[in-house]
């Protein structure tokens, strides 16, 4: 029995992937030449703006980016002095990530923009499709969880 052909552009994880890169790199434009911050460094200051004091490991596991790239965000945030990181006195080799005032000032500024280009891309769907993209995707993050546990 033969088998049917991979159709990559109908497979859903490459559609998921593709609009993901084409929506973040549309969104990093906004504020890439502003900031000097690039995708990495935004989610992490996205993160931070929300919830201060989160260990490195925290942040990655908040955005799904894997450690290394939050390590190098974090540095380079902390190079330009949009990053606080102070010791955890509890556990001496970890460190508490907060935004400086410069980086609190950066994030006031994207947070707007970012929230715009949502709305502006939402404007393709009714408001009953946006709710339900938003029921589905909730969905897939909880199958999502379900297949980590079992492989």
């Amino acid at each position: 029995m033969a088998k049917a052909p991979l159709a990559l552009e109908r497979f859903l994880p490459y559609r998921l992937s593709v609009l993901t890169n084409r929506v973040s790199g549309a969104l990093s434009r906004h504020y890439a030449d502003r900031f000097g911050i690039g995708i990495p460094e935004w989610r992490v200051i996205a993160i931070l703006g929300r919830y201060a004091g989160l260990s490195a490991n925290q942040v990655a596991e908040r955005s799904a980016m894997d450690k290394v790239t939050v390590s190098r965000a974090v540095a380079a945030l902390e190079s330009k002095g949009l990053l606080d990181r102070e010791r955890d006195d509890g556990d001496k080799r970890k460190s508490r990530l907060t935004l400086s005032g410069k980086g609190q000032g950066v994030y006031a500024e994207i947070a707007p923009l970012a929230l715009g280009f949502e709305r502006e891309l939402l404007t393709v769907l009714t408001v009953d499709e946006a709710a339900q993209l938003d029921r589905i995707i909730d969905k897939l993050n909880g199958k999502m969880d379900v297949l980590a546990t079992e492989r």
